[in-house]
């Protein structure tokens, strides 16, 4: 996701590599390879233009210090880092300011028509925004089937009625101006507090559709009207959301499909077009996957920084009770493939392995062509399913004759089995001896705060000198990442390693103390 946006700016951030000062030069140099990033991912030109031209104005003459604080408060901040905060404020504010709130009346049922093209993901993103409305606001909603053309569009929204738990609305023979002002009745009639219409599409904007919404706008009044966006249209996407809001006026924009091979244009420029806020993203094909939309967070991954904020809420999002002391056990090496079943659990709900990688702090770390694939969630699931409960608590129980019964059982060839158990007991192992002396341990910054997901940043640091990142110990080879497309082996430093050594060495000698 994004790839050619963060491309485009890692390449601009290398350009100041051994400089010390911001100049016009070097500045407009990086600010080429962000131009052609930013036209290749389907950014408006008119933006593209304006956003440069605020970066080039806000950064330019200043010296950048090396150095600055005291003794261990000192730090190192580059041109590199200085260009890439500039970039991010403006990224933030092109996007921006956000606006999540929908107008839901406390008198009567609050009412949201949703529109878009045919393919946009709108069905869908009614039945996502239905189920959050039920979480966020305990709102109780009604979903009207006003797509009366598609095929199936009807029953496709009954069948997402009945997962989340909410009313179908609809009526046979009877025009869609019909449908929703009839629904409203029917609200009052169910004690539902919201109406989510979910109008008919057309695979390109044409009279007759815009005249039937408008239609739909005068009978029933909506609160609330958003544009369901396809972020893969690119530039396309823009040029619609202008059509909707010239005959409409929306209130806001829903983004989708910014988890696929999208580029990530649309985003950019929907804002700074429209003046029109995003107000929500589509992550997946999940019904829980309905996120806010944060500037700070899209930016954030453009830069290759990942966004630490957003895969705490996809954590509290799915966590069923306070995982703490799960989470220390863990850390200590003191689980079992029960535990280790619940975690594969938790992360499938928390959405694809790609985006979730795409959220952590090391991209900059990860191979290029790192492969995180969601089938081997399945497949591992699969095996730990064929295992007895005693051999899910008790790993160690495991001989040939029942790793032969678990990979018959899983469909799995029994050299899959003992990969998944060596891998296993290595990941144990690594915990282990990370948690052994917890005293060293709160010494190292951000340790002892387990909700400090922030410090995985530094941790991952040990990834560029050929190691594993602590805590994973060999768990993304194990979902199929961390793989180079080209097969290259990773360089180690080993005058790193060195250094890392000796630094372990005095940092237990002080311990003992």
């Amino acid at each position: 996701m994004l790839d050619v946006l963060s491309q485009g700016f890692r390449s601009a951030k290398m350009k100041f590599q051994g400089k010390v000062t911001l100049t016009e030069e070097n500045v407009s140099d990086a600010l080429q390879d962000v131009r052609r990033s930013l036209l290749e991912a389907d950014v408006a030109y008119d933006v593209t233009k304006e956003f440069l031209k605020r970066v080039q104005e806000s950064i330019l003459g200043q010296i950048v210090q090396i150095k600055a604080g005291k003794s261990s408060e000192r730090m190192f901040v580059s041109p590199g880092d200085r260009f890439v905060q500039a970039c991010q404020t403006h990224l933030e504010e092109l996007m921006g300011p956000v606006d999540h709130k929908l107008t839901l009346p406390n008198n009567r049922p609050g009412t949201i028509m949703m529109v878009g093209l045919q393919g946009s993901g709108k069905t869908t993103t009614t039945g996502k925004l239905t189920k959050y409305l039920q979480n966020k606001v305990k709102a109780k909603p009604l979903l009207v089937a006003a797509d009366v053309y598609r095929p199936a569009a009807r029953e496709q929204l009954q069948v997402l009625g009945e997962k989340v738990g909410a009313p179908v609305f609809t009526l046979e023979n009877a025009t869609p101006v019909e449908i929703c002002k009839q629904a409203v009745a029917k609200a009052y009639e169910l004690g539902c507090t919201v109406i989510l219409y979910d109008t008919a599409g057309r695979l390109t904007i044409d009279d007759k559709l815009m005249e039937e919404l408008i239609d739909i706008k005068s009978a029933v009044s909506p609160d609330n009207i958003l544009l369901v966006c396809d972020a893969m249209m690119g530039q396309d996407a823009v040029t619609t959301a202008k059509a909707f809001d010239e005959k409409l006026d929306i209130s806001g924009v829903i983004m989708t499909k910014l988890d696929g091979d999208a580029r990530g244009g649309a985003a950019l420029s929907i804002k700074e077009v429209l003046g029109k806020p995003i107000k929500f993203i589509g992550m997946g094909e999940s019904l829980d996957n309905l996120e806010e939309f944060r500037p700070e967070g899209l930016a954030s991954r453009i830069l290759g920084m990942g966004d630490v904020v957003g895969l705490v809420q996809d954590f509290e999002r799915v966590a069923e009770k306070d995982k703490e002391e799960e989470a220390l056990r863990m850390l200590q090496g003191q689980f079992s493939f029960k535990d280790f079943y619940q975690q594969l659990s938790m992360i499938q709900k928390m959405g694809s392995l790609k985006d979730i990688a795409a959220k952590l702090p090391i991209q900059d770390m990860l191979p290029k062509g790192a492969n995180f694939d969601d089938r081997e969630l399945v497949k591992i699931k699969a095996m730990i399913d064929s295992m007895t409960e005693k051999e899910r608590l008790s790993p160690s129980v495991l001989n040939s004759s029942r790793i032969g019964r678990i990979a018959k059982g899983s469909g799995r060839p029994p050299k899959e089995v003992n990969e998944l158990i060596q891998k296993f007991k290595g990941m144990r192992q690594m915990m282990g001896m990370l948690g052994k002396n917890m005293g060293l341990l709160s010494k190292i910054p951000g340790i002892g705060n387990l909700a400090q997901l922030g410090q995985m940043k530094k941790m991952a640091e040990s990834m560029k000198a050929g190691g594993s990142m602590p805590g994973l110990g060999g768990l993304g080879s194990m979902f199929g990442g961390g793989g180079d497309a080209g097969g290259q082996k990773r360089v180690i430093d080993r005058e790193k390693l060195k250094k890392m050594r000796k630094a372990a060495k005095a940092a237990r000698k002080k311990n003992r103390k």
